[in-house]
């Protein structure tokens, strides 16, 4: 079994790097950054809640209904406010303002559904924990941490296969290279955009219920998570499917891990733990831009050896 530290560190890191694709995903195709995605993998972490609280069905029948419920959300703010702004014309700022209104929206209404959850079934529906809904496996531990690791090892699989094995795949990376040509050859760019953003929807959402198999859920939870699937998807380079899932890895076990060793040194940093994504997000973008999908190792090496040994940005 691993040691508890590795297992919270990898149960986070696999998460996140889930996160962290479904944001780069969007924003591969429309170009704007989602801030209602936090809010999205709640309503997967409210839909294990229902699922084991209310129904007392088994915790991981939740994860169908959390990517239909999820990526039934992300499709309808694509139609209803994202397209439409679009096609008026609207600049980059005036699209990113409306996730942020759509991510008040969301944060709402899961207020409002943890209230009903509360008044009408009397289950805990804030600051609730929900480990003892998991399963154990003998010799490896809690089963979510199987499933973290295998939901990002097949998920990564299958949309590998998806993009460059299939037709549809083809259809979509001609979309986010050139919307416009891939139109003009016969695309239906919209339902490539479509099926982009249910993807990433349903994705946070089977996030969020393995994240509420192992942490303290509430409806702000997902929300509170935000800068760090941005510092992942950023350091990944935000157009990179690899990279947003080696960034989620990297962010996930530099924060886990830093706050701990920090944590030995100061014990009043606990709360601040969100200082290290903040500066993994600064340093990528003072540094490396692009983040690491924009890395040549030759270039740096090459550069180290000019400079004699340091290294000029």
């Amino acid at each position: 079994m691993l040691d508890p530290l590795a297992r919270d560190a990898v149960i986070y890191a696999s998460t996140l790097s889930m996160l962290s694709l479904g944001l780069t995903l969007t924003y591969m195709t429309t170009r704007v950054p989602n801030f209602a995605h936090g809010s999205l993998a709640t309503i997967g972490s409210y839909a294990l809640l229902t699922f084991t609280s209310v129904l007392n069905w088994n915790a991981y029948y939740s994860i169908p209904a959390a990517i239909t419920l999820s990526g039934g959300a992300a499709v309808a703010f694509y139609l209803l406010a994202l397209r439409p702004l679009i096609r008026r014309g609207a600049s980059f700022v005036h699209q990113m303002i409306a996730t942020i209104a759509y991510e008040l929206v969301l944060l709402a209404s899961l207020n409002i559904y943890a209230d009903v959850l509360s008044r009408t079934f009397r289950v805990t529906s804030r600051d609730v924990l929900l480990r003892r809904f998991d399963v154990q496996i003998q010799g490896f531990g809690p089963g979510v941490l199987l499933a973290s690791i295998l939901m990002v090892a097949v998920t990564l699989t299958l949309l590998l296969l998806l993009l460059h094995k299939t037709r549809f795949g083809v259809a979509m990376r001609a979309s986010i290279e050139n919307p416009t040509l891939a139109g003009a050859l016969g695309v239906n760019v919209q339902l490539v955009y479509l099926f982009s953003w249910f993807l990433a929807g349903g994705l946070a959402g089977a996030s969020g219920v393995l994240l509420g198999l192992w942490y303290q859920q509430d409806p702000a939870f997902g929300s509170r998570m935000l800068v760090s699937v941005f510092a992942s998807s950023i350091l990944g380079g935000l157009s990179s499917i690899y990279g947003a899932v080696l960034g989620g890895y990297v962010v996930g076990l530099l924060e886990i891990y830093g706050i701990f060793l920090a944590s030995r040194v100061w014990p009043w940093i606990l709360p601040y733990r969100i200082i290290f994504p903040l500066l993994i997000m600064s340093v990528t973008l003072l540094i490396f831009p692009r983040g690491l999908a924009g890395v040549q190792l030759s270039s740096l090496l090459a550069r180290f050896r000019r400079s004699g040994g340091s290294v000029e940005v």
